[in-house]
């Protein structure tokens, strides 16, 4: 069966810096124009997101800084993509969620108006998923080809899954899986460590894929301004993003693991700095004596000190003394003034 179009329906897919619409950029964007008389047209354009690429993103698409450097910016080319698809609907795999808000996002950036409404929007992902369940009681129906009994209990929930997993070791038995690096692997096999890692493929650090590791089993931050780098480099650059995370709204394994990485970030420091200190001479009053020449004890010189009158002497507080005068001898005035002084009223 052929689809019935009214209008063009523009099949779109991106390759970007990351996942967190409001931070990453568009790197590439190709659009397959489906017209209503059957006839395609197809477009790719390369994009300079103005930003480096993480490494962890280039792995998964293949696209890396060097390939982009030379490209023109999304405000340069977003015109051109609008009109392009100006008159279609749109459909994409996890478009809805992810390629169509990144994609506005971008036109917004770049002041380009494109309207969306009374657009259809396809998303093959959710006909896939709605139409091919992935409860637990989808999976025992499909591969054990039976009903739960007593559905939603403990007991009979966790019977069930172990016998999916049975019998999904028994159906991809020596069964190809191409991942996105384009190795050729056999993933489901009844080793459990093989089936761990083909259960995490995210590589998750704390579960709740805060953190997850590198190719070189590095921690990395996972969400937010710091997405892609290292978690020790984030605690170089901000050492309070530590104190941020630990007193936020986070799992409280989370929380453990960021200490953990912390702790061992801090020793590294403290050694580092240990490290450089002990490189460093030390100042000449710190240093030990010279032990390769003989001692040699000189004759003490004596010292006569002589008073320094430039020196100012300290006040000191004497008895005052009056200046005495050689005694005046008795005059004819001063016995007219003894008789005036003892006369007789």
């Amino acid at each position: 069966m052929k689809l019935n179009l009214k209008r063009p329906l523009a099949f779109f897919d991106l390759e970007t810096t990351g996942t967190n619409i409001g931070a990453d950029r568009i790197v590439e964007i190709s659009v397959i124009k489906l017209n209503p008389d059957g006839s395609e047209e197809v477009k790719t354009w390369r994009v300079n997101p103005g930003m480096p690429i993480p490494l962890e993103s280039s792995l998964v698409h293949g696209i890396y800084d060097e390939h982009i450097k030379d490209e023109l910016q999304f405000k340069e080319i977003g015109q051109a993509i609008a009109e392009f698809i100006a008159d279609s609907d749109l459909a994409g795999y996890n478009s809805n969620k992810f390629d169509i808000p990144m994609l506005m996002e971008e036109f917004l950036r770049a002041g380009v108006l494109f309207n969306l409404d009374a657009r259809h929007f396809v998303d093959v992902q959710n006909i896939f998923h709605q139409m091919e369940q992935r409860t637990l009681k989808a999976a025992y129906q499909f591969y054990c080809d039976k009903k739960i009994e007593n559905a939603h209990s403990a007991e009979a929930d966790t019977r069930a899954t172990m016998e999916v997993l049975l019998a999904q070791i028994e159906r991809y038995e020596n069964m190809e899986w191409e991942d996105k690096k384009g190795n050729i692997i056999i993933p489901v096999t009844g080793d459990v460590e093989a089936l761990h890692k083909f259960t995490n493929l995210s590589k998750p650090v704390d579960f709740a894929g805060r953190m997850v590791y590198n190719e070189q089993g590095e921690e990395l931050i996972n969400f937010g301004k710091h997405k892609g780098k290292r978690v020790e480099d984030v605690f170089n650059v901000e050492p309070s993003y530590y104190s941020w995370m630990m007193q936020g709204d986070f799992p409280l394994y989370t929380k453990r693991k960021l200490e953990e990485i912390y702790t061992r970030w801090n020793g590294k420091k403290a050694a580092e700095r240990q490290a450089k200190a002990a490189s460093q001479p030390k100042p000449a009053d710190q240093q030990a004596p010279k032990t390769d020449a003989p001692r040699v004890d000189y004759p003490k010189k004596e010292y006569t000190t002589k008073p320094d009158h430039t020196r100012t002497q300290p006040y000191q507080n004497k008895p005052f003394k009056k200046k005495e005068e050689p005694a005046k001898p008795v005059d004819n005035d001063m016995l007219q003034q003894l008789a005036l002084k003892f006369k007789k009223g």
